[in-house]
């Protein structure tokens, strides 16, 4: 998987992006009080199920929705594949 991509089903895992805080270096803060912007994740499955969020609590609870689904999950497709011919 390629930085910053989401994961796909044919590329599973989670991405958690968070942006950096911008500090000017001549504001004369040590610590900058100013927010970065939100925080996004997105997951996939090879059994197809998929999720993102956006916001620090919506992304905490994805992270754990993934976690819980991760160590239940077969690895195969629940619902039934449709199959594609070549014409």
């Amino acid at each position: 998987m390629r930085p910053g991509a989401d994961p796909t089903p044919d590329a599973p895992g989670i991405r958690i992006f968070t942006p950096p805080v911008y500090r000017h270096p001549h504001d004369g803060a040590r610590w900058s009080m100013r927010h970065g912007a939100l925080p996004t994740a997105a997951y996939a499955c090879p059994c197809g199920l998929t999720g993102t969020a956006t916001g620090p609590d919506a992304v905490a609870a994805l992270v754990t929705e993934y976690d819980t689904h991760r160590s239940a999950c077969t690895g195969t497709s629940a619902l039934p594949s449709e199959e594609r011919h070549a014409a």
